[in-house]
C-alpha cells in the first residue's frame, strides 16, 4: 500500500519535519539531518508533553516520528492527539508493542518497523547465551579471574549442546534463524507459534507448557502482546524442569520474572540466559548474583553492522513515506 505523502511540506520548499524520539549516534543524526528538519526530544531538554506541544505548533509540523521499541514513549491516542499532523511512525525495533496499531488504523497513520535488520544478530546472541549458560563459560571465566582454579581445583562440568531438544517460542524471522543455527549443533527443534508453519520440518506445539515439557532448552523469541505477556510463568518453568535452561531474547515481559527468580532459586530449572528484563534497565539483584544466569543489557540486536543497517533502513522508510512510495517494512494494521 502506498503511504500518504507529505506533499504539503515538500511544496513549501523546506525539508519535511520529523520527530526523533530516541537516542542515535552521530552518523545516524547526520543522515537524518541531511534530509529532514529533525525535532529531537533529547537535544531539546524538554519534558515530552512540552516537546510535543512545541513540535505541533511549528510551521509545516512533523508528519513522521522515529520511535524506539521497548522505551517509555508510547505511540497511542494521547501521543497522536498531541501532534495531530503525524501520519507515519517508524520504529527502530521489530516489535511494535509500544505502538497502538488500532489507533494508527483509525487515524490513517502508517507504521514501519526494523524488519529483519537485527534478525541474524539476535539469533547469534541467543545461541551464544545458550552455549554460555550450558557450558558455564562466563562463570568459569570468573572462577579463573578470582584465582580459584589453583585453590579449589577443576571447575564443575557444564552440559553439551549437541543433541539437546530446543523449544522455540515464536518461529518468526529471529526464531527461524535460531533454529537453523542450532540444527548445525544436532539439536532437535520444536516450536510454538500462532499457527503451524507447514514450510518447516519442526514439531509444532499449540501449548507452551507441552513444548517446555518436551524440551531441554526453551528459547523465547516472540513479540510482546496481550497473548504473550508472561507466556513463560510457573507452570511452563515447572514443565521445563530442573535440568532445563531458559533463554529470552524477546521482550522482558514475555517471562514472569518473579516466577523465574523463584524457579532458579529453588533449583526447579538449571539456568537462564537473559538479554531482556521486565523492569529494564533495572535488573533483579537476585538474578545478578546467580552464577547459573547469564545477563546482557538488551544488546542482542546491536552490532556495528546492524547499527549501520538500521540507519540506512530507517532513512529508506522515511524517504519512501515522504515520496508517497510503499514503506519498505510496513506493519499490518488491524
Amino acid at each position: 500500500m502506498a503511504s500518504p505523502s507529505a506533499g504539503g511540506a515538500a511544496a513549501s520548499g523546506k525539508p519535511p519535519a520529523i520527530l526523533l524520539l530516541r537516542p542515535v549516534d552521530r552518523h545516524f543524526a547526520v543522515a537524518l539531518r541531511e534530509r529532514y528538519r529533525v525535532l529531537d526530544l533529547l537535544s531539546s531538554g524538554q519534558p515530552l508533553p512540552a516537546f510535543l506541544a512545541a513540535a505541533a505548533g511549528v510551521p509545516d509540523p512533523p508528519r513522521a516520528a522515529v520511535v524506539m521499541g521497548g522505551g517509555s514513549i508510547r505511540a497511542d491516542a494521547a501521543f497522536f492527539d498531541a501532534v495531530p499532523s503525524l501520519r507515519c511512525v517508524v520504529s527502530t525495533a521489530a516489535g511494535v508493542d509500544h505502538i497502538d496499531l488500532a489507533e494508527c488504523a483509525r487515524r490513517g497513520v502508517v507504521v514501519a518497523n526494523s524488519g529483519t535488520v537485527y534478525s541474524g544478530d539476535v539469533a547469534d546472541h541467543a545461541v551464544g547465551m545458550l552455549i554460555d549458560v550450558m557450558r558455564r563459560v562466563s562463570a568459569a571465566e570468573r572462577y579463573v579471574r578470582r584465582g580459584l582454579w589453583p585453590v579449589q581445583g577443576a571447575y564443575p562440568l557444564g552440559s553439551k549442546i549437541s543433541g539437546k531438544r530446543v523449544g522455540i517460542i515464536g518461529l518468526g524471522n529471529i526464531g527461524s534463524l535460531i533454529a537453523k543455527r542450532l540444527e548445525a549443533f544436532g539439536c532437535v527443534i520444536s516450536y510454538n507459534s500462532r499457527k503451524p508453519k507447514h514450510s518447516v520440518p519442526y514439531t509444532y506445539y499449540a501449548d507452551v507448557r507441552a513444548l517446555a515439557a518436551d524440551s531441554d532448552v526453551l528459547v523465547v523469541s516472540c513479540a510482546l502482546n496481550s497473548e504473550t505477556r508472561h507466556i513463560v510463568g510457573d507452570e511452563v518453568l515447572d514443565a521445563l524442569g530442573e535440568g532445563g535452561v531458559l533463554v529470552n531474547v524477546g521482550r522482558g515481559a514475555n517471562v514472569d520474572e518473579a516466577a523465574l527468580v523463584r524457579a532458579l532459586r529453588e533449583g526447579r530449572i538449571a539456568g537462564a540466559g537473559l538479554d531482556v528484563f521486565e523492569g529494564e534497565p533495572k535488573v533483579s539483584p537476585e538474578l545478578r548474583e546467580m552464577e547459573n544466569v547469564v545477563l546482557t543489557p538488551h544488546v542482542a540486536v546491536w552490532t556495528a553492522e546492524s547499527r549501520s543497517d538500521l540507519r540506512e533502513h530507517t532513512v529508506a522508510n522515511l524517504d519512501a513515506f515522504f515520496s508517497g512510495e510503499p514503506l519498505l517494512t510496513p506493519v499490518m494494521l488491524p
